[in-house]
């Protein structure tokens, strides 16, 4: 995750990126590919593209990119990217008086 994180410029933000090699989070979270045209190419256990937002363990936001015809998230990924993400902060923040 290091490398990605160099990779991708994230530096000093406040984004951190985390891996899950044993697929414990993306099935606790049920966010595990189950769509059978990813499941005959022999893609097992992949996750959904998404974004959280969470504050002290505890997830305050969470947007998944998947569709029908597109299980992974990976056509229109638009709900996990930035802008989307800052504006669920500010509903939570919104929605909690800050």
């Amino acid at each position: 995750m290091e490398a990605w994180a160099k990779d991708q410029k994230t530096g000093l933000s406040l984004l951190q990126l985390m891996g899950d090699p044993k697929g414990e989070l993306t099935k606790a979270l049920d966010l595990e590919i189950t769509h059978p045209d990813v499941l005959d190419a022999g893609i097992i256990g992949r996750c959904k593209r998404h974004a959280i937002y969470a504050v002290n363990g505890e997830i305050k936001a969470m947007n998944v990119a998947e569709a029908e015809d597109d299980p992974a998230g990976d056509k229109n990924p638009e709900s996990t990217l930035a802008d989307a993400m800052l504006e669920a902060i500010r509903a939570v923040k919104a929605a909690e008086g800050e």
